[in-house]
């Protein structure tokens, strides 16, 4: 039988996947994903598959789930689908909520979230992260809907098609590297070496899959030294933020451009031995609006995993405040609120700021009395804002890490965070439409459009050495 001239669109048509899975209701969907619902033949586990329309977030996200496999706050990838005229289909464990969930039921509690919940919910975010950070994964897209929940209070971080794998100069690819280990929330340690069965059969559809994975890549882990900056070694990142509302893996999925040839199997990471500043440059559209570090708004190209630590620092006053602490509609009115709570962004607090790319085009009229955290977050103890400023901090470079903060006063005095099992989970995954709409959280401007510039008042727009200036006031 001749393979289809073009794509089924659909796992249901694929016998080596449908021979495998019972598949039941589709359970979300993203502008270059959809995500089922269904059932191991083998044993009755219940599982998700997603189905990825985009060649270079499939490859992202099965190296990234690869790479943190031993990560109990990563969600499990138990096998892939692949083959050179489908999409890819990953098997994931079946987590039945999320983050955002959690946080929209919560404003119906008399009392909302208590703070050894909350304190729970920070440490498992925390640990996911690190394992990221610790083996050089930026996600890119952290957000409340995309850090998933199970039955017992577990939560894991999910949809890895943003991430990047970034190594440090002088760094090179182990073959031998090892996994990633949580042995407690405080500890990480390494594994020994992994083993995994590759398996890659063709079915009687001319179907090829993977079975108990082997990676496709194997990167450097960066160590504990401050001096090791994290940098690219893949020159295929494009713009690839889409509008994919709250759907979580339940999950999302991205879309980018890719050459025609990049087919599985052949993708690397390349690295060279070379000049480490030659790297090409990662892209300034990733993320959620809501949750984008100031740097990605001023158009930067050589950020690292401290994008991940502003996402984590809105995500945490979310939790504190159970409403989204910079809901931008557009991404000037998103540097607007962030500027009116923190301050001017100067040379004198972020060395180096005048650098950004669009830093010289886009200014605001001076803040003189900025709202501050404290307005943000009222009712809320010092030890929590001060937290929340440890990563909502505009130089990079100042963010506290995951590991920091793991071991910070708040998190480690009473009231402790409660079990996992205390922990109390929605019934089951809101079909809802959150408040964080298509349109609201959609990425990147046009850069044709002046969408941006509606509803935001007067503006000026000034010659300038760099080109021009658009001031808002």
């Amino acid at each position: 039988m001749d393979p289809p001239s073009t794509k089924s669109w659909s796992i249901h048509t694929r016998k080596e996947i449908t021979n495998k899975y019972e598949i039941f209701n589709r359970i979300g969907a993203g502008a270059y994903s959809d995500v089922y619902k269904a059932r191991r033949r083998s044993d009755s586990v219940t599982v998700a598959l997603k189905e990825v329309h985009d060649y270079q977030s499939a490859f992202r996200e099965i190296e990234a789930l690869q790479t943190l496999q031993h990560c109990p706050n990563v969600v499990v990838l138990h096998e892939y689908f692949w083959r050179e005229d489908e999409d890819a289909v990953l098997v994931l464990e079946y987590l039945p909520t999320d983050l955002g969930c959690v946080i929209r039921e919560a404003k119906k509690w008399e009392n909302g979230l208590s703070l050894g919940e909350i304190k729970r919910w920070m440490v498992q975010i925390l640990c996911g992260v690190d394992a990221c950070h610790r083996n050089s994964i930026v996600h890119r897209d952290l957000k409340p809907s995309n850090l998933l929940i199970s039955d017992d209070g577990v939560l894991k971080l999910a949809d890895f098609g943003q991430a990047r794998i970034l190594l440090a100069p002088g760094f090179v690819a182990n073959d031998n590297q090892q996994p990633y280990v949580q042995s407690s929330p405080y500890q990480p340690t390494m594994a020994g070496p992994s083993h995994f069965k590759h398996i890659s059969d063709a079915s009687s559809d001319g179907g090829l899959f993977m079975e108990d994975p082997v990676s496709l890549v194997q990167a450097a882990r960066v160590g504990e030294s401050e001096e090791h900056r994290f940098r690219s070694f893949d020159d295929t990142d494009k713009d690839s933020n889409i509008q994919d509302g709250d759907t979580s893996c339940l999950a999302t999925g991205t879309m980018s451009n890719v050459e025609e040839d990049l087919l599985p199997g052949t993708y690397s990471y390349d690295v060279d031995d070379g000049e480490h500043d030659n790297f090409p440059p990662l892209t300034s559209c990733v993320g959620t609006r809501w949750y984008r570090a100031p740097e990605l708004l001023y158009g930067s190209t050589s950020y690292g995993p401290e994008i991940d630590l502003w996402s984590l620092g809105c995500i945490f006053a979310e939790l504190l405040r159970l409403e989204p602490l910079f809901p931008g509609n557009a991404d000037i009115d998103q540097l607007g609120r962030i500027l009116n709570v923190l301050g001017n962004l100067t040379e004198e607090v972020w060395p180096g700021c005048a650098d950004l790319p669009d830093y010289k085009i886009i200014s605001f009229g001076k803040v003189e009395k900025p709202i501050g955290l404290e307005a943000c977050l009222p009712n809320r103890s010092t030890d929590e804002i001060l937290l929340i400023k440890k990563l909502l901090c505009f130089d990079p470079a100042g963010r506290a890490t995951a590991m920091e903060l793991l071991h910070d006063k708040y998190l480690n005095e009473d009231p402790l965070p409660v079990p996992p099992s205390e922990l109390r989970i929605p019934s089951k995954h809101s079909s809802d439409q959150d408040e964080d709409s298509l349109d609201e959280l959609s990425g990147c401007r046009d850069p044709n459009s002046d969408s941006d510039f509606d509803d935001f008042g007067p503006t000026k727009v000034s010659t300038t050495e760099h080109g021009f200036s658009i001031q808002f006031s």
